[in-house]
């Protein structure tokens, strides 16, 4: 009775194992919400110019999952982000460290979030970007969308593959910025399980369509990918609409006069 005790503590554990490279997603999202949460509370209410007219606003509604009143909060959001540290209405990379009190100053975990936004690659994050971004993690997000952003986040090298180096490096970035904590002997059986189910052709890499099939395979896997306070920002942040200059009646009116 012990042995099987034991065989189906070991299968068990087998299990958990293969999922905990998609599970070390959880940090990235979990710190994306404490983020957008707490922000709702730390800045003072004071009214911040507007960046965007209407046409921008009612432009990256549509191109998103976003409501237009969803965008002004965002912007909202986006604006106190971005005149906290410096006024240049841009989100610098020092707001990383200030914001997630990141006492070990740089951290890789939080240099691949920043490098994420930072689709322009010009190290500063602009409100699109930043709209951009939280759209993949949207409920409403297109999958391939959050299956491609995931597979960037351990694609440290910008290769094209996710190779062992990079996932333990990505791992102990991750445990470390959330204070967990992985023994030497579980991080390697942790990477050992997922490139055997993810690592088709057995080159010792993940390609972009393995790594597809992997996480299609587990759609479970997914959920550390979305942010389901983003499916009514309006309701989740309201004090992030109080500046508003555009509604979504006046949004869709303007839309079928341009029809």
């Amino acid at each position: 009775m012990g042995a099987a005790s034991s065989s189906s503590t070991s299968r068990s554990s087998s299990l958990t194992l293969t999922e905990k490279l998609c599970a070390t997603l959880i940090p990235f999202a979990v710190l994306l919400e404490v983020l957008i949460h707490s922000l709702s509370s730390c800045f003072d209410d004071r009214p911040v110019k507007p960046l965007y007219t209407f046409d921008d606003v009612s432009r990256l509604a549509r191109d998103s999952p976003f409501s237009v009143n969803e965008v002004e909060a965002l912007r909202e959001l986006f604006n106190k982000l971005s005149y906290s540290i410096i006024d240049d209405g841009l989100i610098h990379k020092e707001l990383q460290l200030a914001l997630l009190h990141s006492a070990c100053g740089e951290n890789l975990f939080l240099n691949k979030v920043f490098d994420l936004f930072d689709e322009k690659q010009n190290g500063v994050i602009e409100f699109e970007e930043f709209v951009h971004v939280l759209s993949i993690f949207h409920p409403s997000g297109p999958i391939e969308q959050k299956i491609d952003f995931s597979f960037r986040l351990y694609d440290l090298r910008k290769t094209g593959y996710i190779e062992r180096e990079e996932v333990q490096e990505m791992i102990v970035a991750t445990l470390k910025e959330t204070g967990m904590h992985l023994s030497d002997e579980v991080l390697e059986e942790i990477i050992d399980n997922t490139f055997a189910d993810a690592d088709a052709d057995k080159d010792g890499r993940i390609n972009q369509e393995e790594w597809r099939n992997f996480v299609i395979q587990r759609p479970h896997l997914l959920k550390n990918m979305t942010l389901t306070s983003l499916r009514d920002v309006t309701t989740a942040f309201p004090s992030f609409i109080f500046n508003t200059g555009v509604d979504d009646d006046s949004f869709r009116k303007k839309g079928v006069d341009d029809d």
